[in-house]
């Protein structure tokens, strides 16, 4: 049984806490169906369905702690599991940033459930494949994508009392759409937690359009031109600039945000050490978690299992807080600022983010553009510098030249050199926000964005 209510869960860790012999314990289950099917060449290759459960307990003496994982449920397993964290927590050297469990929380309800998604069946994965192949084959196209929908839950129950459960459902569409000559590509992603929202032949005849718009790829001179980054284009340097505000390490002299004295050195001891409440963006950025957002819901709870509630993280394009640990946050007096549990295990994941744009659509922005590039996507991101937030990548699937309003002509693809630093210093508009990833982001204007060189990638 993969997916547990919150009374069988309460119950089965409640087991686990009672064989506890150590100091403290913490327990995190973890379960999941999943279903999925593949498709390439036009034909489906590989469809199936997954479930697990995990149980994973930590047990702590003084500051020595120890973990162990198991997937069977019955009472000697239950005790062999329990006895084995216990073994290696008495082995472990001592932990200096070890803090206790925590106690009980309040934690707000949160829409991270669909009856649609959780009830999927193969046929209906099969005609979600059938509604991108179709279309594609009828233009003379070849279609590959993937469908993933999952019903997952997790829970974590301590000796201090805490209990937190959680509930979700995820659905993640994507497909590549090529010209049968392999001179043109169009790319289209999709992700939900109710899968009723999701329309895999609409979203198809997205891909299709750049797929045969995107053919006889002209030549464009590398340079800074302005873009209209697409969110596909702009979300994974996003995350990454979002994932690296740590507090801890921008403290240490380790980030963009740290803040440096007087020739490069550190700042002195009584100074801040840390550029929060600096301005760094324009002021038309502001980007916030919540877990309670309709689009974008995540569970109220972070890994340890405390409480998340709405985080502003930037603000008018100044920067509020930072994320941090427990021990952090003790260590340098300021509040704790966890982010919600996204990821499995005891650890929590990256930053669920939601970042305000307008109300304008892809369509009215590159009307209102006389000269510029449109980027669908962005790909094999690598950081360059981590001080400056400098990344590398490439663009793919659909990049065109817009003139006076209109997509005059596909252009080759780039490679760029840039920094989300700079490319929310450098807004001319920003759209209005769709779901990308488990994040909403708007499409955006970006003047003088960095093209470094030439890509021959379709």
């Amino acid at each position: 049984m993969a997916i547990m209510t919150e009374k069988q869960a309460r119950e089965l860790l409640a087991r686990v806490l009672e064989l506890s012999e150590a100091d403290e314990c913490e327990c995190n289950l973890a379960g999941s169906n999943e279903g999925n099917i593949r498709y390439a060449l036009n034909t489906v290759t590989t469809s199936g369905e997954v479930s697990d459960v995990t149980l994973a307990v930590q047990s702590s003496y003084g500051k020595r702690t120890g973990a162990a994982t198991i997937n069977e449920f019955d009472d000697d397993s239950l005790e062999r599991v329990v006895r084995r964290s216990e073994e290696l927590a008495r082995l472990a050297p001592e932990n200096p940033e070890w803090m206790p469990p925590l106690g009980p929380q309040e934690y707000k309800a949160t829409p991270t459930w669909s009856e649609a998604t959780a009830n999927v069946t193969p046929e209906q994965r099969a005609r979600v494949a059938e509604a991108s192949i179709s279309p594609s084959k009828k233009e003379d196209l070849v279609a590959a994508g993937f469908l993933d929908d999952t019903e997952a839950f997790i829970a974590i129950m301590n000796s201090k009392d805490l209990f937190a459960y959680n509930l979700r459902t995820e659905c993640n569409f994507v497909a590549t759409i090529r010209t049968a000559d392999g001179t043109g590509s169009g790319w289209v992603s999709r992700d939900y937690n109710n899968i009723a929202k999701l329309d895999s032949g609409a979203a198809t005849q997205v891909a299709i359009r750049k797929s045969l718009g995107s053919r006889d790829a002209k030549a464009m001179e590398p340079g800074r031109y302005t873009v209209i980054l697409e969110p596909a284009a702009s979300g994974t340097l996003l995350g990454n600039m979002l994932n690296s505000m740590d507090q801890r390490t921008a403290d240490e002299g380790r980030s963009f945000l740290s803040r440096k004295g007087q020739d490069d050195k550190p700042p002195p001891e009584d100074a801040p050490h840390n550029r929060a409440g600096e301005k760094l963006f324009d002021e038309r950025v502001t980007i916030y978690s919540d877990p309670t957002h309709p689009d974008v819901p995540t569970p109220a709870f972070a890994a340890d299992g405390h409480a998340v509630d709405r985080t502003v993280w930037i603000e008018n394009g100044v920067v509020k807080v930072l994320p941090n640990t427990r021990y952090w946050a003790d260590k340098t007096g300021v509040p704790y600022r966890p982010i919600a549990f996204t990821g499995g295990g005891f650890f929590g994941g990256g930053v669920p983010f939601i970042m305000e744009g307008g109300k304008r659509s892809l369509e009215e922005m590159i009307a209102d553009t006389r000269r510029g590039v449109l980027v669908t996507r962005t790909w094999y991101i690598r950081p360059v510098d981590p001080q400056t937030q400098l990344y590398t990548g490439l663009t793919r699937d659909g990049t065109f030249y817009i003139e006076d309003g209109e997509i005059k002509y596909p252009i080759k693809n780039f490679r760029f050199n840039e920094s989300p630093i700079v490319m929310l210093n450098n807004i001319e508009e920003l759209g209005k926000p769709v779901r990308i990833d488990g994040n909403m982001v708007p499409p955006m204007k970006i003047r003088d964005f960095t093209f470094s060189s030439l890509s021959d990638a379709v």
